[in-house]
């Protein structure tokens, strides 16, 4: 569903700025990489609504999206795959409870796997340099080291949720 509609969107605007230096499958990458975003937010927000757990939810999502740019994470094959899988899994995290102990359990054990395996799978997805991939990993460590002291379930159990989709099992 995604695909198609991103080739139709990126052939409207190519026909529109038929100048525009972007190709036509330029352009349907970045159009399906928006739509991505916004129907994994929308869907998962609409849901959140009917479950009164939006505040989780929005914990959750922006706490994914910020630890996955910094250290990246196996991606689906396909975009309406990653709509479903992204959707029911912040859904989901926002049903479980931690205590405290395992709020500091889950992001010590993010700490470690992000020390092990990030940055994973971004070398073709981002601008940044593969000299400055080390910081990202020290960034994203300390960042998650935050949560020590907030000690907030809800970043807890997404951040282990990111950190391990850093592990390729197909190495």
């Amino acid at each position: 569903m995604i695909e198609p509609l991103a080739l139709r969107m990126a052939q409207h605007i190519k026909s529109v700025v038929p100048d525009h230096p972007a190709s036509v499958p330029v352009l349907k990458h970045a159009v399906a990489v928006i739509l991505n975003i916004v129907f994994i937010t929308v869907a998962t927000i609409i849901i959140a609504l009917l479950t009164g757990k939006a505040g989780e939810v929005f914990t959750i999502m922006i706490t994914f999206a910020i630890l996955r740019q910094m250290t990246g994470g196996v991606h689906l094959k396909s975009g309406m795959g990653c709509v479903v899988v992204s959707t029911l899994l912040f859904t989901g995290l926002s049903f479980i409870t931690l205590d405290h102990k395992w709020t500091m359990i889950a992001t010590g054990i993010s700490m470690i796997l992000i020390l092990f395996f990030a940055p994973a799978g971004i070398e073709k997805q981002t601008r940044i340099p593969p000299k400055y991939f080390p910081a990202l990993k020290v960034a994203a460590f300390i960042l998650v080291g935050f949560n020590l002291w907030f000690t907030d379930p809800f970043i807890a159990i997404s951040i282990l949720a990111q950190s391990l989709t850093l592990i390729n099992l197909r190495r």
